[in-house]
């Protein structure tokens, strides 16, 4: 699946769902404000979002480190109409600046206007979405420099918790075409150059990973 077609994927998928999309993701997104408070977001440093959807998480990220600047991008055209009217009526347009793109090919100097690489980069439970999602952790390194920091929290491998309800989770995130491969991105990141931090959440639902750029 190329990136053109995900957009389209996820277009139809969100065009009805975006407007009750937080409020029902809020039960089963964990972790997502466990990962804005580890990027520690200083005076002028500037953070983007891949995948940032309703704009939920910038909006938080924004509103804790208020001299940052917060830049998200989006392949659903859906998405960013709903992430467009969030920003407009939080007051924060002026903060957070959206991007309709793809996670393996955005370039934050003309997509976002940046004059020098980001700061950090993260993914709140998009990998386990994005068909290349190997590619989207390459061009997200690459785009680093050295000493920026690279963030993920997505599905965990659940160890903890009974297999009944493993089974029912892995159902219910196959109807959304949604795979959980916790291990297979911590790998994938370990052998970039860099170090990697790795905390598991919430007896394995989640997993929360830190990795800064050699």
């Amino acid at each position: 699946m190329t990136a053109l077609d995900a957009g389209v994927r996820m277009d139809r998928m969100y065009r009805l769902q975006r407007h009750v999309y937080d409020l029902t993701r809020k039960y089963y997104l964990l972790g997502r404000d466990r990962l804005i408070q580890t990027l520690d977001a200083g005076p002028g440093e500037r953070y983007v979002e891949v995948g940032c959807g309703t704009a939920r998480n910038l909006v938080r990220a924004a509103r804790r480190y208020p001299a940052a600047r917060w830049y998200g991008v989006e392949p659903s055209a859906a998405m960013l109409r709903t992430a467009g009217a969030t920003l407009r009526r939080t007051g924060l347009e002026q903060r957070i600046t959206l991007v309709h793109g793809d996670a393996v090919s955005f370039d934050p100097g003309p997509d976002c206007g940046l004059d020098r690489p980001p700061d950090g980069i993260w993914f709140s439970y998009a990998l386990s979405m994005i068909p290349e999602w190997r590619a989207a952790l390459d061009h997200a390194a690459a785009l680093l420099p050295p000493g920026g920091t690279l963030h993920v929290v997505d599905f965990g491998d659940l160890a903890g918790l009974p297999p009944p309800f493993t089974r029912l989770l892995d159902g219910w995130l196959t109807r959304f075409e949604v795979t959980r491969r916790p291990e297979a991105i911590a790998d994938h990141l370990r052998a970039l150059q860099g170090t990697l931090e790795a905390t598991a959440l919430y007896r394995g639902y989640g997993l929360l990973l830190r990795f800064q750029k050699a």
